[in-house]
């Protein structure tokens, strides 16, 4: 019988230290606003899950939610001028 096994030095061939890397940091900041919008939207919408909601509450949630599109929208618009910054 043989047996199958892989060479531990092949699968993991870069020691993983289990910190994000600097690039993995700058992405998470310059999508914070996003994070903390939908962190709004949440909370929102979990105050309104064991009562019903009043008009404050619509409000609130309804606000919450145009954030979290103006965000979206912001971090796509940044994600294409990042990216069309080639020679036209």
């Amino acid at each position: 019988m043989t047996f199958i096994a892989a060479l531990q030095a092949v699968v993991t061939a870069v020691p993983f230290d289990g910190e994000p890397s600097d690039a993995e940091l700058d992405a998470i900041e310059g999508e914070m606003p996003l994070i903390l919008a939908e962190v709004d939207l949440l909370d929102a919408q979990i105050m309104t899950i064991d009562r019903p909601a009043t008009e404050l509450d619509t409000r609130r949630v309804r606000r919450a939610r145009n954030r979290v599109l103006v965000e979206r929208r912001n971090l796509a618009n940044r994600a294409g001028l990042a990216q069309s910054g080639g020679a036209a």
